[in-house]
């Protein structure tokens, strides 16, 4: 390796290092993500592996900041950044670009290093899409803490006051859940849910079936574990669209979140009517959905105003209801009840923090 080939090495192996050192510490400070964080942490090492065959010791010599006419070239976005989200969207890409240098220098040297980096960029590009789609969807779905499931059966009125009551009341996410329409019947339904919610300010989601979100212009879709799996309807719907996965334990929880969830719903936590579960995964799943997982997680299944206060008091900032809303004769009056439960659990999250400490 040349001299000038080794001023690339030098510069791009400090590139990549740093974008994967602003990946590494947004996944572990900012997302808590235990699982994200040591996937980049791997990656990290491995690279620097790789690169023991390009003999960085070299390149480290080869570096000459004082004269490199590329110090003093900047633009001024590069000195703008609106939030964390860009500085993590900048970090993946500065890293997929560093990479593809480096392998392309590797080349000059030997296929083994080269072929590493190859399989170490692609890794990389999975990572850079996940963190990406984490950080521009968070905003969507981060605010949601009452989502209401909607089926004309369950509900005590008319379908159409039910959703016009639960928005009124504050609703931020409601999902069309009918399971045996026609389909021309589920699509008229759908659409009218849609405008409802647009002119709330709420999010439209259509359980199970992402040709109906589409043509109804919904926000999202909900799937469970024997629907289509989520990264075939991330596929379908892009990468703006909200989607929910129906999860029982966190290893489906972690799936879904790699396939491209907005959100997991975690459950069921307690027995309902609306699904037929022999096993209740229970507030203590919940528990561990919320600390362990970088999406917003949403708890359901036979929750009440009654008992919701057994999911605030381990972190459930965010609840899915149907029958307990949908069937009472004051549906709004029992969106407001659980709302005002969860406003007090967050204000007293808020007021008490969490420190952390970097090493």
């Amino acid at each position: 390796m040349n001299l000038h080939s080794a001023r690339i090495v030098d510069a791009n192996a400090n590139r990549a290092r740093e974008a994967l050192r602003v990946l590494e510490d947004y996944t572990r400070f900012a997302l808590d993500d235990a699982v994200l964080c040591e996937q980049l942490k791997t990656l990290r090492h491995d690279m620097v592996g790789a690169l023991q065959a390009l003999n960085m010791d070299a390149a480290v010599l080869a570096r000459d900041t004082v004269t490199d006419v590329g110090t003093g070239i900047s633009t001024p976005a590069e000195f703008q950044r609106q939030d964390l989200g860009d500085v993590v969207v900048a970090a993946g890409k500065r890293l997929s670009e560093a990479l593809r240098v480096l392998e392309e220098i590797a080349k000059t040297v030997a296929a083994a290093p080269a072929a590493a980096l190859e399989q170490i960029r692609y890794r990389g590009y999975t990572l850079e899409q996940t963190l990406t789609r984490i950080v521009r969807q968070a905003g969507r779905f981060e605010e949601v803490r009452l989502y209401v499931l909607l089926t004309a059966a369950l509900c005590r009125q008319p379908w159409e006051k039910t959703l016009e009551a639960v928005l009124g009341a504050g609703v931020q996410a409601v999902q069309l859940r009918e399971k045996g329409l026609p389909d021309w019947e589920l699509l008229g339904r759908a659409r009218l849910l849609v405008t409802a919610c647009r002119q709330a300010g709420a999010i439209s989601i259509i359980n199970d079936r992402p040709d109906i979100a589409v043509l109804a212009g919904a926000d999202g879709v909900h799937v469970g574990q024997e629907d289509l799996p989520c990264a075939a309807v991330r596929k379908m719907l892009g990468h703006e669209a909200v989607i929910g996965v129906s999860t029982e334990n966190l290893a489906q929880a972690r799936q879904a979140v790699a396939a491209g969830a907005t959100y997991v719903g975690v459950g069921p936590m307690f027995p309902t009517a609306t699904k037929d579960k022999p096993r209740l995964a229970g507030p203590a799943y919940a528990a561990d959905a919320v600390g362990g997982l970088s999406v917003p997680c949403v708890a359901i299944g036979g929750i009440t105003a009654q008992n919701v206060e057994q999911l605030t008091a381990v972190g459930v900032r965010s609840v899915a209801v149907c029958g307990a809303v949908i069937g009472d004769a004051d549906p709004a009056a029992r969106c407001r009840e659980i709302l005002g439960k969860l406003g007090e659990e967050v204000g007293r999250q808020k007021a008490v923090g969490r420190d952390k400490v970097s090493d």
